[in-house]
């Protein structure tokens, strides 16, 4: 600090403070001193007026010079002396503005791995755009008088195990809920201790990309593929090779030259195509794992939702050697907002997870997961998934009709065997980028088809969900979607 400045008449003027502003008196008469000691019109040293003689002259009561003062003295614009008043503290000079004359220094740049995760894809459409936003349920059909009362029990009677951050790997409840469900409707073998709750399926996929990826390895990857998974792989640093994948000749195993590290596939609905792995490719994948030792993510996208036949087993209830990751989401099934997914993980891997867990903080809130572990062990599930396939077994037979009738000349409908959205193939020459645009512009939320692809030449089409849609909805989003592809078309 500075020696002791002479006495020099203070700035009263800068001091104004506004009664009718809805700011306390004394946060305003703190910002005038603010800018009193930043801007150095007193120098450093200099002595503040008491706090008597302040209030004074300001015709404020003391306690608000006070209160001022106190706040200064804990942020270190001033120094208190015993018997005297406070004095202004020697700060460095700080940054200034810029003249605007003068150019402005460029700020650093990101990270290359930070660049990489700002210029990924983001499709998460807006409120009231339900038509016909992929992979979007139909909220209103959940049963949301159940949920709060199951949420509210659990808040009421917790107890400190659901308002802590314990048992991090997920509810003990929930995870036995989710093993039981798993084997009875997909074949899934594991115990819940190879369970762990995540905040969705997209942070599983982060969380799995730089626990088992180093930059450059490869990642052998469906073409196309959910951008969202493939978000995650090429901030790892990996290098993404296709797996090429059509309605007619579906998976092509044989195509990358390269030994993966790590195979991503969803089998059960192929996203975004929804057809499903035949039996003699899903062997020939454990086969080429086996002989790679790679590593397997089985996304299980929109398995439940199958309308020819049941919902076939997982490629993990296969699996031998213990390399298969097996990840799901409750968004489809539920609502997206709920943020709730889970992967399987071989014992070996699961057994030191929680490290991982508790350095991202990707665990999911402990309330939510045990009012879920209730909506299942209840039955609520198993009902509303019934029902909602039924529903959306009608949307979708609905939908293909109207379509058909009010397109045909404009889009052919991939004959998709599950999932609760399907891909429309525009007539040659038509922009599936331009149409999507177009259509947002109309309220209508559709994904490219040419989005989901990487390393070979896009087919233009357009990824539709129907589940959200009733009726009324679906007729009008494909008129408003018919006229953006006018649009398009000049």
């Amino acid at each position: 600090m500075r020696p002791h400045s002479k006495p020099q008449a203070f700035p009263l003027d800068m001091l104004a403070v506004n009664r009718s502003s809805p700011e306390h008196l004394s946060r305003q008469l703190y910002h005038g001193l603010v800018a009193i000691i930043r801007n150095r019109t007193l120098p450093p040293g200099s002595e503040l007026p008491s706090t008597r003689a302040l209030a004074a002259e300001l015709g404020l009561g003391r306690n608000t010079i006070v209160a001022a003062y106190d706040q200064l003295v804990t942020e270190g614009y001033l120094a208190n002396r015993q018997g005297a008043r406070p004095v202004i503290v020697d700060l460095p000079e700080g940054p200034r503005a810029t003249p605007a004359e003068d150019p402005a220094v460029p700020l650093r740049q990101p990270s290359l791995r930070g660049q990489q995760l700002l210029s990924q894809p983001y499709h998460h459409g807006r409120p009231g755009h339900v038509a016909f936003h992929p992979g979007m349920p139909d909220a209103q059909s959940f049963p949301f008088g159940v949920w709060g009362r199951l949420v509210a029990r659990r808040a009421s009677h917790g107890g400190e195990t659901l308002f802590g951050t314990y048992d991090v790997t997920g509810h003990p409840a929930l995870k036995d809920a989710i093993a039981g469900y798993l084997y009875s409707a997909r074949g899934v073998r594991c115990r819940p201790e190879q369970i762990v709750i995540t905040t969705g399926a997209q942070a599983a996929f982060d969380l799995l990309a730089r626990l088992l990826l180093d930059p450059g390895d490869t990642v052998w990857m469906e073409e196309p593929g959910y951008y969202g998974a493939k978000a995650a792989f090429t901030v790892a640093g990996a290098r993404i090779l296709p797996i090429p994948v059509d309605q007619e000749r579906s998976w092509r195993l044989d195509a990358p030259d390269f030994s993966p590290r790590l195979i991503y596939v969803t089998p059960a609905c192929q996203h975004p195509l929804g057809i499903t792995m035949r039996m003699e490719e899903r062997l020939r994948l454990l086969d080429i794992a086996e002989t790679a030792n790679a590593w397997v993510i089985e996304d299980d996208f929109d398995g439940e939702y199958r309308f020819q036949g049941r919902p076939v087993p997982a490629i993990q209830s296969m699996d031998r050697s213990g390399r298969v990751i097996y990840v799901g989401t409750f968004a489809k099934l539920l609502f997206p907002a709920l943020r709730l997914g889970f992967m399987v993980l071989p014992p070996e891997l699961a057994g030191r997870i929680v490290n991982a867990l508790s350095t991202t903080g990707q665990f999911a809130p402990l309330l939510l997961q045990a009012a879920l572990a209730d909506f299942i062990t209840e039955g609520h599930m198993s009902r509303h998934l019934k029902r909602m396939r039924r529903i959306y077994a009608q949307r979708r037979q609905l939908f293909r009709d109207i379509v058909t009738e009010r397109l045909r000349d404009e889009i052919t409908l991939s004959p998709a065997e599950a999932g609760i959205q399907v891909v429309g193939y525009l007539k040659e020459g038509i922009d599936d980028i331009e149409v999507s645009q177009a259509a947002a512009r109309r309220a209508i939320n559709v994904s490219p088809l040419s989005k989901y692809f990487q390393n070979t030449a896009p087919t233009q089409g357009l990824v539709l969900g129907y589940a959200a849609c009733d009726a009324a909805q679906t007729r009008d989003g494909v008129e408003r979607l018919a006229a953006a592809i006018r649009e398009t078309l000049g």
